[in-house]
C-alpha cells in the first residue's frame, strides 16, 4: 500500500472510531448524586475502636446510613432491608461495606453498636464521634437530625435524615437511596455499581 493512501486509511479509521456510540450510563433505582459536591469523606470510630476514613474501604461499595440504636421503625428497617439485599449478591456481597452513623452519641456506646449492628449482619460496621464533631460532619452530609418526645434525659426518639449515601468501589459519591428502597432495588443499583466502577 503507499504511503499517502496507509495514511489515508488509517485516518478515516480513527475518524470512524471516534463515531462510535459512547457506551451507556449505568441506570439506577436509587437517585444519582455523582456530581455532588458533599459527603466527601468521613473520619470516624469503629464499633471495635479503630477510626476508620472512607479510604479504608477503597475497592469496596460503601453504604453510609445515620440512625440510632433505640430507633422504633426506620433504622432497623433499613438495616435489614440491606441485609437481604447483600444476602442477594452472593459473594459480590463481601465488597460492600455498609456502615451505620450513630446520631445518638449520649446512649449509643461502642458496646451497644457492637451489639445492635452486626446483629443484621457481622459485616456491618457501627460508627461514632463525639456530639461537637457530629454536628460538623452532618453539615458535611445534609443530614439533619433532632430529639423529640423527650419524656427523660435517657428517653426520647430522633427525628433523623433516612436516605442512605452510596459510593463506589473508587470511593465517589454515587447515589442516595431513599428509605423503603426494597432489598431488590438495593441489591441491583449495587450489583451495577461493583460490576461497572
Amino acid at each position: 500500500m503507499k504511503p499517502r493512501l496507509a495514511l489515508w486509511v488509517a485516518l478515516l479509521a480513527a475518524a470512524l472510531a471516534g463515531c462510535q456510540p459512547a457506551p451507556p450510563a449505568p441506570s439506577f433505582q436509587a437517585t444519582d448524586i455523582s456530581d455532588a459536591a458533599f459527603a466527601r469523606d468521613f473520619r470516624l470510630t469503629d464499633h471495635n475502636g479503630q477510626t476508620r476514613a472512607l479510604a479504608d474501604f477503597r475497592g469496596k461499595a460503601v453504604a453510609v446510613f445515620f440512625g440510632y440504636t433505640h430507633c422504633p421503625d426506620v433504622c432497623p428497617t433499613t438495616l435489614s432491608d440491606f441485609a437481604a439485599a447483600l444476602q442477594q449478591l452472593g459473594p459480590l456481597a463481601d465488597r460492600v461495606q455498609v456502615i451505620f452513623v450513630t446520631v445518638d452519641p449520649e446512649r449509643d456506646t461502642p458496646e451497644l453498636l457492637r451489639e445492635f449492628v452486626p446483629a443484621f449482619d457481622p459485616r456491618f460496621l457501627g460508627m461514632y464521634t463525639d456530639a461537637e464533631s457530629l454536628a460538623r460532619l452532618a453539615r458535611e452530609f445534609k443530614v439533619v437530625y433532632q430529639k423529640t418526645s423527650v419524656k427523660a434525659e435517657d428517653d426520647y426518639l430522633i427525628d433523623h435524615s433516612a436516605g442512605t449515601y452510596v459510593y463506589d468501589p473508587q470511593g465517589r459519591l454515587r447515589l442516595l437511596m431513599p428509605y423503603g428502597s426494597s432489598p431488590d432495588a438495593i441489591a441491583q443499583d449495587l450489583k451495577v455499581l461493583l460490576t461497572t466502577s
